[in-house]
């Protein structure tokens, strides 16, 4: 072609998304967008060609669920959540929802405050998470009791309000006090209601769906298991179309063939998240968590002078190699669990989680072991060298899970 395109095209790859795998492909980044699809010889002139030699051409990674990483907290405020946000962008992750543990009230209330201000000026963070304080205090797992409570409608007016329209996602425990009538307020307020940190049963699980829950916050762990008298939330979920089940896929918290059950019982509902907390991408050693403290020995973070898993040292590329690799999932469906399922979780998907005109131009280059290459996020290039030491173990553990 004699007319030169404006922007980026990326050639010679092999595209892998939720839609399937297209060989010799290209696509165009004019700013933020992909503008340009397509494969075969012929590509588009560009004012930037970049030839990627057969890798595999991904969306870039969402993560619904995270806490840190590279050494950093998300709790301890906006320069650690930029700090936590480069180890996995470098490791694919290109938008992040921020996710936040049980803290007193007021503390809760400037989080989110900080965090609507940093998605004003960066893109790539969807907004917060609140994986507490409305959880049962006996699957409270790595959160501070002293800060759990009931979901009383005044405070979650005044979290929904501190979040300014950015309150993506919240965890809670249906069989709390007021609970359901929570999932309606969040509901109506655009929020994601996630049910997890609970003793609940399959019939109160399928209660909360009904009123308008839409996730389950990491399948099997901090929940009842299933009993094949008593199937639980894990059950209940898979059942149920419109919900999207959570999965920490490190080869610790969940078995990788309790894994494979999932992703066969739930096909095109299973995200893939990290849980991570700040140990991800990075070294062994002691971190808070909140108020608490973790230890960290090879990869395997543990409430100190506990056997509780407190979140994972994951990075998206290491769930993606586990899920393909460990689990015998199928790299299409391991890719979407990984893209386009979370996006869809966030009402999302027609921006981000596929390689198609129109979509954000967030795109992850790997090769063939699924290791991490380049990284293009909003239509820019990701530095990959930032912590690029994988901090996370992958053998499976026999530790109880929380």
């Amino acid at each position: 072609m004699s007319t030169v395109t404006k922007g980026t095209v990326l050639f010679g790859a092999r595209k892998l998304d939720a839609r399937g795998q297209v060989d010799d492909f290209w696509m165009v980044i004019e700013g933020t967008t992909i503008t340009a699809t397509g494969s075969g010889p012929g590509h588009p002139d560009a004012e930037q060609a970049i030839d990627l030699h057969g890798s595999w051409l991904t969306p870039g990674f969402i993560d619904l669920h995270s806490h840190g990483g590279g050494g950093h907290s998300f709790d301890n405020g906006p320069a650690e959540i930029i700090e936590g946000l480069a180890t996995h962008r470098a490791h694919g992750t290109t938008r992040s929802v921020i996710s936040l543990v049980a803290n007193p009230m007021a503390e809760l209330r400037t989080s989110l405050g900080q965090i609507a201000d940093l998605v004003e000026v960066d893109p790539l963070i969807l907004g917060s998470h609140l994986e507490g304080p409305f959880l049962s205090p006996h699957y409270r797992g790595a959160h501070n009791v002293e800060y759990l409570r009931d979901p009383e409608a005044v405070h979650v007016d005044e979290l929904i309000a501190a979040g300014r329209d950015t309150l993506r996602q919240i965890t809670l425990a249906p069989e709390l006090p007021g609970a359901m009538e929570a999932i309606d307020i969040l509901v109506a307020a655009g929020v994601a209601v996630a049910i997890g940190h609970s003793d609940l049963s399959f019939e109160m699980a399928q209660g909360a769906f009904d009123r308008g829950a839409r996730i389950l916050t990491h399948a099997f762990n901090a929940m009842p298991g299933i009993h094949h008298r008593a199937p639980g939330p894990v059950v209940a979920a898979f059942e149920d179309d419109r919900v999207t089940i959570e999965l920490i896929l490190d080869g610790q918290h969940v078995h990788p063939d309790v894994a494979a059950l999932a992703f066969r019982s739930a096909p095109g509902r299973v995200a893939l998240i990290t849980d991570a907390m700040a140990a991800a991408g990075y070294q062994d050693g002691d971190y808070n968590l909140g108020t608490l403290t973790v230890a960290v020995r090879d990869g395997l973070a543990l409430l100190r002078g506990t056997t509780t898993i407190a979140g994972s040292t994951l990075t998206q590329d290491v769930a993606l190699q586990i899920a393909i690799t460990r689990t015998g999932v199928a790299p299409r469906d391991a890719v979407g669990a990984l893209t386009l399922t979370p996006a869809k979780a966030l009402g999302l998907d027609h921006r981000f989680g596929l390689l198609e005109t129109g979509y954000a131009a967030d795109v992850v280059a790997l090769d063939a072991n699924w290791t991490v290459q380049r990284v293009w996020a909003n239509g820019s290039a990701i530095d990959t060298e930032v912590n690029r030491t994988i901090g996370g173990a992958t053998s499976i553990s026999t530790t109880r899970l929380y």
